[in-house]
């Protein structure tokens, strides 16, 4: 029997493990179909999953602020805020996205398929999002609820750890704290259309570049950047920021 190829078998193992039935299983395909695939292949029963991605988006956000609502009575909107965006940030997405080896699932068209688009962590992070939409969308809050707390209980439980603040004031309190460095952001990558763009900015000392980071914003991309780069250059010293 020929083997199927990756994204393009029907994902019904995934659906029977995150509660999809077969009667909404195209939702979890469309869920899996990203824009590139989409494009290639416009006779594709299913949309791409770019409403499923801004819906299940809305979902998690609803879903985390609600349990840092309800864990942490004293703390004020904008640390409720900050909070939810450490959990549902970009690396966190994609890495519940492999936890459930969803690149293994994904539909591409063969650009992105080529350049090792199954395991790029905007696309995972939009995938996981998509897949939390068509949760909602088939099985109701609950079910999503129980979906997303299963991979990211943890993070919320552990949130108090994570830094929130300003990483590109703490980087250069860091690097500067024995005199004046040259600091310096540059933008390497802008992709995208203009409601989904991705960023990808470099740090730069004295002009050498420390590190790199990717965000849907500049500025996002930029905080990135510092804090990679401020835990490289903490780790190598073995200091603490």
């Amino acid at each position: 029997m020929k083997k199927a190829k990756p994204g393009l078998h029907k994902p019904r193992a995934l659906a029977e493990l995150v509660g999809i039935g077969d009667a909404n299983l195209h939702l979890l395909e469309t869920a899996l179909t990203h824009p590139s695939f989409f494009y290639e292949n416009p006779s594709a029963p299913q949309e791409h999953n770019q409403r499923l991605e801004f819906l299940g988006d809305a979902v998690l956000g609803l879903i985390v602020g609600e349990q840092l609502y309800q864990r942490y009575s004293t703390w004020p909107e904008g640390e409720l805020s900050r909070r939810r965006a450490a959990i549902v940030c970009e690396a966190n997405l994609a890495a519940g996205a492999r936890r459930l080896n969803l690149g293994v699932w994904l539909r591409l068209g063969r650009g992105e398929e080529s350049s090792g688009g199954r395991d790029k962590p905007s696309i995972l992070a939009d995938a996981l999002e998509a897949v939390i939409g068509a949760i909602y969308l088939a099985s109701g809050l609950d079910t999503a609820r129980k979906f997303v707390l299963g991979l990211f209980g943890t993070n919320i439980e552990n949130v108090q750890s994570v830094f929130t603040g300003d990483n590109k004031t703490a980087f250069q309190e860091w690097v500067q704290r024995k005199g004046p460095v040259d600091i310096r952001y540059r933008i390497l990558e802008e992709s995208g259309p203009d409601h989904d763009k991705r960023f990808i900015a470099a740090v730069y000392v004295n002009g050498a570049q420390i590190s790199s980071g990717q965000g849907r914003t500049k500025k996002e991309a930029e905080q990135q950047a510092a804090g990679r780069a401020l835990r490289l250059l903490t780790e190598e010293k073995g200091m603490t920021p």
